[in-house]
């Protein structure tokens, strides 16, 4: 299958190119774009904070599209302070004794990296590449303790009265007199507890520390002790990195909120145009343990998602889901229905449709696009082997979880799609071990009676015994015949022999369409099965 031409692109209307354009028309051409995303590593990186990096990896892909070349940073906001010790994280005791401190300067609990920050930053960005992810990362911790940013802090210090205009117009209450647009973490005991006393109007801060005392002056070009707040930090970065386009939630595009100033000093203190932007919404988990909120610890992440989803379907998710739309991300039976979603996108991809057809054709390319941008690289060639997602599942449960067993019973599986395939099946079975409904699961009764039958059913039970071997001779339609004439036999509805062959079979009163679980599980076995009786 080809790929989308840049016509056909443009003639799709995907949301994502839409805005890529629309970058390009607001920021001209220019040998470069800058697509920025970020966020505070104060805890587990949630799929929430996800919908932004996926936001801006779809806009960077469209600009890609159309011939432009793109750097996407992602930055980690890792010298903020460590205000609160998360749910999910080891040794909270420890932790305690940080806070007030940088989130670079905590330990991990966990032993395995440099700081706690290091432990979120590593989480992300070892599973970003699964879906196909891959930004420049930009630890500001290191940027702000090498000096880097001394100029901009510089430069924030001599307009601070501007700035606090700026932000007292949004504000309830008005800045006090003497504010500074800095924070500084004490050099001696390193927590955030600090007062500016006074300013030289050059590259001298004098402060105090209200937790140990200590009281000096810093030169913002040898010390790593100072930043700026968030909401000048932000356009201070835009202008720095030069950013084109960057997306924020609904809290920071309010009346008043973040963006709504960053605007504003961005352009009158650091002489540069704001991004293009867009706001997307929150997202809900739907049949999934926990809300979102990183500090809580009860949190559904990416990698929660990958357990179950398969990386294109995680990315189709959003990709065909407008930005400033809510939705869920399910753990419950919404799963099948989110599986056979993709499936049909899929199959509408690899069925081109003539370009005569213009309405067709327009509504084609527009799925085809969404196809596109939901796959973790280039869209596959041949197209995946498609097995519906819910005899995927009983196909597993009757195999007791044993993919390799289940997939090796599919016929004509060839080698460029047995990977996908395998994945699949690992994250049904997932599904399956730990999100399914418990009406939804079952496990075959092999090795011994499931419930104990009286006489009643003890005769149907032989005369099922007598019935099965017509499922060597006859197709599906033509055995389900034979059993609804042997209920019209025995005076019943068909309900009760389907019932008391769930019974058998499963142990429960129900299960999946019953005379093709019959042939799934084949004569031999069903026939094992019922001679327990």
């Amino acid at each position: 299958m080809e790929r989308l031409t840049h016509e056909e692109i443009a003639l799709a209307g995907h949301w994502a190119d839409i805005w890529a354009a629309k970058v390009v028309r607001e920021k001209g051409e220019k040998p470069q774009y800058t697509c920025a995303s970020g966020i505070t590593p104060s805890g587990t990186v949630h799929i929430g904070n996800f919908r932004e990096i996926i936001s801006v990896d779809l806009v960077v892909r469209g600009l890609r599209a159309l011939g432009k070349k793109v750097r996407f940073i992602y930055s980690w906001d890792d010298y903020d302070v460590f205000r609160k010790v998360p749910k999910n994280m080891p040794n909270p005791e420890l932790l305690h004794n940080y806070l007030r401190h940088s989130i670079d300067a905590v330990p991990d609990t966990t032993g395995g990296y440099a700081s706690y920050a290091a432990y979120n930053e590593a989480t992300v960005e070892k599973t970003l590449p699964l879906v196909g992810i891959n930004p420049e990362y930009l630890y500001q911790s290191k940027r702000y303790r090498s000096g880097l940013y001394a100029e901009q802090m510089k430069i924030a210090l001599q307009k601070r009265e501007l700035i606090r205009a700026e932000l007292d117009e949004y504000r309830k209450e008005p800045l006090e007199t003497g504010w500074y647009p800095l924070s500084i973490f004490c050099e001696n005991c390193q927590k955030d507890t600090t007062n500016i006393l006074s300013y030289d109007d050059d590259y001298g801060v004098e402060y105090n520390c209200e937790s140990c005392g200590h009281h000096t002056t810093l030169d913002l070009r040898k010390t790593g002790a100072a930043k700026l707040p968030w909401r000048v930090d932000w356009p201070m970065r835009w202008a720095y990195e030069g950013t084109d386009f960057e997306p924020a939630g609904k809290d920071h595009h309010s009346e008043g909120g973040s963006f709504s100033t960053a605007k504003k000093t961005v352009r009158e203190i650091y002489n540069h145009e704001p991004p293009a932007t867009f706001q997307y919404d929150f997202l809900r988990i739907k049949g999934g343990a926990g809300k979102i909120s990183s500090s809580s610890g009860e949190v559904v992440d990416l990698g929660d998602c990958l357990t179950i989803y398969q990386p294109e379907v995680v990315r189709f998710l959003f990709a065909g889901t407008r930005p400033n739309s809510e939705f869920a991300i399910s753990f419950d039976l919404d799963v099948l229905k989110i599986y056979e979603d993709y499936d049909k996108l899929e199959r509408t991809y690899f069925d081109k449709p003539d370009k005569t057809d213009e309405k067709k054709y327009k509504k084609w390319l527009n799925a085809a696009r969404t196809y596109e941008l939901s796959q973790v690289d280039a869209a596959p060639a041949v197209m995946p082997y498609q097995i519906p997602i819910r005899h995927l599942c009983n196909l597993l449960q009757i195999n007791d979880g044993n993919i390799e067993v289940t997939l090796n019973g599919l016929p004509d599986v060839q080698v460029e799609q047995q990977e996908r395939l395998v994945q699949r099946a690992k994250c049904a079975w997932n599904w399956i071990s730990d999100h399914a409904p418990e009406d939804f699961r079952f496990k075959v009764r092999d090795d011994q009676p499931a419930l104990p039958l009286i006489a009643d059913e003890l005769t149907i039970v032989d005369q099922l015994k007598n019935l099965l071997p017509l499922m060597k001779q006859l197709d599906e339609n033509s055995f389900a015949e034979k059993l609804y004439d042997l209920c019209k036999q025995l005076n019943i509805e068909s309900g009760v022999i389907f019932t008391l062959c769930y019974k058998i079979l499963l142990g429960k009163e129900k299960g999946p369409r019953l005379i093709s679980f019959l042939y799934t599980l084949g004569y031999e076995r069903v026939a094992k099965i019922l001679n327990f009786y």
